[in-house]
């Protein structure tokens, strides 16, 4: 059985959730990448050098300077036939264009797994985490998208596969990049940190952010928050942790002034370690954190902050 990846990049590196996918793909023997973006030949590089990865297919082309779903999904189905199995990584944009191809093939998709039973059974979460499914499909060709938390990484260097180059899809055209406003940091991406420290409803405001911004700087951690707080207006949604936000699992999850919400905790509770600071000792974020402490968010952030030098 061959599997193939759709590498999630930049055009110049791969993003880490890619590396969790080629380690999911390799349950179906061999696997293949493709790279679809435009002046990508850094990020195909960077594939055929993945561990496990045997070949790279390369479709270089302006149509895919960024990732539009209904592109994306174009190029996808243009190879698909030679495939027993397509994953993508289950993040903001494996989430966007896998369905359209899944459509398009007539097949189900199976979303966000995190254990590849066998080749035709995967487990994936339901209701928010607090259930696993067992799911067993009989479609000929596996649509997938990969819960990148859930699987190791693949190693990154290692690999020697070849690069083939593709021709790009008929053009859709009905959907264009007209732009994006991105939050710039020179912290480590929220789904790759880690040490992530997060503030929710109870920061209070956007200008309280800065007590978590101060021990983030001295702990060279990710800033996330809740729900909560992104609804109010308090961070960008590209902070947001949670069922509807980021998956994560760092090392180390600091989580402050956060009640602890289904919401919230289906995009965390595999962190390694979790700490929580709420003053209201009835809290469900303690139920699930391995430190808790019952105290004024500004009296131990500012403590801690001061602490850490």
């Amino acid at each position: 059985m061959t599997a193939l990846v759709i590498v999630e990049h930049d055009n110049a590196s791969v993003k880490d959730a890619t590396l969790a996918t080629v380690t999911a793909a390799k349950a179906f023997g061999d696997v293949h990448a493709l790279v679809a973006g435009s002046g990508c030949g850094a990020a195909a590089e960077a594939a055929a050098k993945i561990d496990g990865v045997s070949k790279v297919l390369v479709a270089d082309d302006a149509a895919y300077a960024h990732p539009l779903a209904e592109e994306l999904a174009a190029v996808v189905l243009s190879v698909a036939d030679g495939y027993d199995a397509i994953l993508a990584p289950a993040t903001t944009t494996g989430k966007n264009f896998l369905p359209r191809v899944a459509a398009a093939l007539d097949v189900a998709q199976i979303s966000d797994i995190i254990e590849v039973v066998s080749t035709d059974t995967f487990k994936r979460p339901i209701y928010a985490g607090n259930a696993i499914a067992t799911v067993q499909s009989s479609d000929a060709k596996k649509v997938i998208t990969v819960r990148g938390t859930a699987f190791d990484k693949a190693a990154a260097e290692g690999g020697s596969a070849a690069v083939e180059s593709i021709a790009a899809a008929p053009a859709v055209g009905v959907s264009s990049y007209v732009g994006a406003e991105l939050s710039k940091s020179d912290r480590p991406e929220l789904t790759s940190a880690k040490i992530i420290i997060s503030g929710g409803r109870g920061m209070g405001s956007g200008e309280n952010f800065a007590i978590i911004d101060a021990v983030a700087d001295k702990l060279g951690a990710a800033v996330g928050a809740s729900r909560a707080a992104v609804d109010a207006g308090f961070v960008p949604n590209d902070y947001q942790v949670g069922q509807t936000g980021k998956i994560v699992a760092p090392e180390l999850y600091i989580a402050v002034g956060i009640s602890g919400a289904i919401q919230h905790l289906a995009g965390m509770k595999d962190s390694k370690i979790i700490v929580a600071i709420n003053k209201d000792e009835e809290a469900p974020i303690f139920q699930v954190a391995d430190y808790g402490l019952v105290a004024d968010l500004f009296d131990a952030v500012p403590a801690l902050e001061k602490a850490l030098g």
